[in-house]
């Protein structure tokens, strides 16, 4: 039986498929390969995993109500890695609607093929945007998560929710997963790390938000993906010691968890500048701007829950996971200073 992996023409999701496939797994790929950015890039990662015969890709919108009930209702899927989203914070400043369309909608589309048609557990990606005005660190999925500061982080808090609410009324296990500013190899051009890397090497300035005053747990690729697979293939259960007088937000009576998925060692901005700027050999020239809305100065992500439950620990070095990143777009652009 396949696993279905939503959004397996992104970053994240073409690898969660790659890792699958390389151990033998049947993957069924839906992405309606959108122009949120490069096409062809999507393209290229799809290309990539064609090469596995147990890949097929399935161009659907998630929005498209009839088009998933027939994958859903075709395939049965046992487990479904979900994946595809709108995404972007600053994005959803500017494109409210779309949020609402692909993580609202589709989100609703996904859960309802699941419910119909035996999924035995749906693993879906939450983002560490929800924690919006949440200050105290290191994160925790144990504390409420109450005041988003973007649309997308509203549309992920809401998925959790819709999710639990699935889990509750039909016994669906379901499982959140909240990334933290996830980077690599076949990245998407739209995050910092793409956009410094393509600026500094045409000589252009890179925009400083926060005038650099920000931290990020930046979590290489390859962690995300293992944590991922680990969590997927361990369906969600109640929480036998879960209390409605003290509920906790991360567990429930019915089969519904959250974890966080980071490095759990926030970076300064700067440092990650630094560390790109080494592995480019050359500096940036730097544009310090105020900071912008929907973003927050710090992410840090409390993972002993994953570490107890899935038993790995992200732990790649921003210098290794950057150094590894430029490897791969010289590979695959070229280096313009070379021409």
């Amino acid at each position: 039986m396949a696993t279905l992996v939503t959004g397996a023409a992104g970053f994240i999701g073409y690898h969660v498929a790659q890792k699958l496939l390389e151990r033998g797994d049947e993957v069924i790929g839906l992405d309606n390969v959108n122009p949120y950015y490069d096409p062809a890039l999507k393209e290229a990662r799809v290309a990539r995993l064609e090469r596995f015969p147990g890949f097929r890709l399935h161009r659907i919108n998630l929005e498209d109500r009839a088009a998933v009930e027939a994958l859903f209702a075709e395939h049965r899927f046992p487990r479904v890695i979900h994946l595809a989203a709108q995404a972007g914070v600053r994005y959803s400043v500017t494109n409210p609607h779309a949020y609402i369309d692909s993580n609202i909608t589709g989100f609703l589309h996904v859960l309802e093929g699941c419910r119909h048609n035996g999924c035995e557990h749906l693993t879906y990606a939450s983002t560490s945007s929800v924690y919006g005005c949440n200050t105290e660190m290191p994160f925790t999925v144990h504390k409420g998560v109450d005041h988003p500061v973007s649309l997308y982080g509203a549309t992920k808090k809401a998925n959790e929710l819709m999710a639990h609410s699935y889990s509750h009324l039909y016994r669906l296990p379901t499982t959140g997963l909240r990334f933290f500013t996830v980077y690599g190899p076949w990245g998407r051009p739209d995050m910092a790390l793409f956009l410094f890397t393509r600026a500094i090497l045409q000589g252009r300035p890179i925009d400083v938000f926060n005038n650099g005053q920000m931290q990020r747990d930046f979590t290489y690729v390859d962690d995300i993906v293992e944590g991922v697979v680990r969590i997927s293939d361990r369906t969600a259960a109640p929480d036998p010691d879960w209390n409605g007088d003290a509920p906790d937000p991360a567990t429930s009576s019915a089969p519904y968890r959250l974890y966080n998925i980071g490095n759990s060692a926030p970076v300064e901005l700067m440092d990650m500048i630094g560390a790109l700027e080494d592995a480019l050999g050359q500096k940036a020239v730097k544009n310090y701007l105020p900071m912008q809305m929907g973003d927050v100065p710090a992410t840090f992500a409390d993972v002993d829950d994953l570490a107890r439950d899935a038993g790995f620990h992200p732990a790649t070095p921003i210098r290794d996971g950057i150094g590894r990143f430029v490897d791969w777009y010289f590979e695959y652009f070229g280096d313009p200073r070379s021409r």
